[in-house]
């Protein structure tokens, strides 16, 4: 199993409407894909099904290691997807945990997923690199940052990825996978300066080269529930989706089988 995490340092930059939509294309690409919610906010949850603040999920598990990771898993209405709901995050957040209780429990609950024959785990993260989310870019195998193609922050992304760089003293196997630019506005002269500036100061490999636009659809897409590609006049976005998930599994080497 390949895990994905979809990381940013500040919230508003489309983490979540890209871990949806990536995790839509593994499974359409027949990947049996899960869907992991570790940001407490439960945005993924709260997207695709109105059930997810009731639900166990992600925090009830980091909690409490007897909780069964298959108990967790909520089917959807693609056979190849599922989800794994945010959960009770208050709760951890109050009791907190032991130093290192939380990752040895992350890296249980992903063996576990792999025992269930899950190819493609993506884990949609809360903003920063601190708390759960430095305890899940310790366990995954790669990771993507969303950046807006706007003005304001580009010039930080160089330092968030030499971050994640270091990230990989505590887990050497972490490919960054590089910068995913998303909220395009080609309209905009602003929008397309970010994207050069960004191009610019970043080697060519750390771009994702398929870039994401700002469109409607995607609230429209959030209010029903589902991944923007199966709305009516999505299928831009599904071709979008799948041209990025081609460049995950190219920058990863990953063949046929996983």
């Amino acid at each position: 199993m390949i895990t994905i995490a979809i990381s940013s340092q500040k919230g508003g930059v489309g983490k979540t409407t890209v871990a949806i939509n990536l995790a839509h294309a593994f499974a359409r690409s027949g990947r049996r894909t899960v869907l992991v919610d570790s940001d407490p906010q439960g945005s993924v949850g709260l997207s695709l099904t109105r059930q997810s603040r009731r639900l166990s999920g992600f925090y009830d598990l980091i909690d409490d290691p007897a909780v069964c990771t298959a108990d967790l898993i909520v089917p959807t209405r693609l056979e190849t997807l599922s989800l794994v709901p945010a959960g009770q995050a208050s709760v951890y957040d109050l009791k907190g945990s032991a130093p290192g209780a939380v990752l040895r429990r992350l890296r249980t609950f992903l063996r576990d997923l792999a025992s269930l024959d899950v190819e493609i785990c993506i884990v949609d993260t809360a903003a920063g690199f601190f708390g759960a989310t430095g305890d899940v870019l310790s366990a995954a195998n790669a990771v993507m940052v969303p950046q807006q193609a706007e003005p304001l922050g580009i010039r930080s992304v160089p330092k968030m990825l030499e971050a994640l760089t270091r990230m990989r003293i505590v887990n050497p196997q972490l490919v960054v996978l590089g910068v995913a630019l998303t909220m395009m506005q080609s309209r905009l002269p602003e929008s397309r300066d970010a994207v050069q500036a960004l191009r610019a100061i970043l080697p060519p490999e750390m771009v994702m080269r398929t870039v994401i636009p700002r469109d409607d659809l995607f609230i429209k897409a959030s209010a029903r529930g589902v991944p923007a590609g199966v709305m009516d006049g999505g299928d831009p976005m599904l071709g979008i989706f799948d041209n990025l998930r081609i460049e995950v599994e190219r920058r990863l080497g990953v063949t046929a089988q996983f």
